[in-house]
């Protein structure tokens, strides 16, 4: 086992990826990404997963 590696938390319920129990994501990489059409600076708004996938099928 290597120590070094990162590990992806996350507590997006709504993500297919997203293990609840233990509030880690299970992909082994993710994309960080702006909000569409967004250049303003803001954290919330420029760090975005781009790899989320919503797990409900209604959406």
């Amino acid at each position: 086992m290597n120590d070094d590696k990162q590990c992806i938390n996350c507590t997006v319920g709504s993500c297919v990826y997203n293990n609840e129990e233990v509030k880690k994501c299970t992909l082994k990489s993710i994309t960080v990404e702006p909000c569409f059409e967004c250049d303003n600076g803001e954290a919330e708004d420029e760090s975005m997963c781009g790899s989320y996938e919503c797990k409900y099928n209604n959406h």
